[in-house]
């Protein structure tokens, strides 16, 4: 076999190659569209549902998330966790989780909402008062898997004014799930609540239809090159 055949073997293999890895990307970026579809739609439906007790929620968790769930119980004051890198009209700051022990004894975090930064990297902002006492509370049902893991930033219990490192994963058990607060029993000021992610299909559709061109194009300029001999 002559160098030229060789060469034009050699050529051709890679087109199909290139234009096998182009449908590989296709598929996977199709598969994502319909992936990330699919969630939008769960969690617009589950948004817009009647509000559950959060014992019958919990049954099936993967099911009910960001479904309105109500439950009873108290907060922890001392056990408040802060997930930084949070903005709000273009403003730094934190969402604030406190720790919510429910009538039934399960402990969860309820994320009460966003709160400006403090005047430094070590200053704890300033939050609204915990309720006492028993309390009644609504919120969208989240999964902790949502959450960052790791260390938090811990607010201070003895006073200081200072933020330290937390483990809450490792320091305090709970549930695999946990609240966003949408409203409680108690009468206070209005707080800016945990936002609901932006709902777009994203690009993956249009990823996968370039896919697709790219693919045609390799098998495009293999022919002109074979032509062209």
């Amino acid at each position: 076999m002559r160098n030229r055949e060789k060469f034009s073997i050699l050529k051709s293999v890679t087109a199909l190659a290139l234009i096998l890895l182009c449908l590989i990307a296709a598929q996977w970026q199709y598969h994502r569209g319909l992936d990330r579809h699919h969630r939008n739609y769960l969690i617009e439906k589950n948004i817009a549902a009647a509000t559950l007790n959060l014992t019958v929620a919990e049954k099936n968790l993967i099911v009910n998330e960001w479904r309105t769930v109500s439950t009873s119980g108290i907060f922890v004051p001392t056990q408040t966790i802060l997930i930084r890198n949070r903005y709000y009209e273009g403003k730094y700051g934190f969402e604030y989780l406190t720790l919510f022990i429910n009538e039934e004894g399960k402990k969860f975090w309820v994320d009460r909402g966003w709160v400006i930064a403090g005047k430094d990297a070590v200053t704890a902002p300033t939050l609204p008062a915990t309720p006492t006492g028993n309390v009644q509370i609504v919120g969208r049902l989240r999964l902790d898997t949502s959450l960052p893991q790791g260390s938090f930033f811990a607010l201070p219990t003895l006073g200081g004014g200072l933020i330290s490192k937390w483990n809450a994963q490792k320091e305090v058990a709970t549930e695999p799930f946990y609240l966003d607060l949408l409203s409680g029993s108690w009468h206070s000021a209005a707080t800016v609540t945990a936002q609901l992610p932006e709902l777009s299909d994203g690009p993956h559709m249009a990823y996968a239809l370039q896919w697709l061109f790219f693919a045609g194009l390799v098998g495009y300029g293999r022919v002109l090159i074979r032509r062209s001999r």
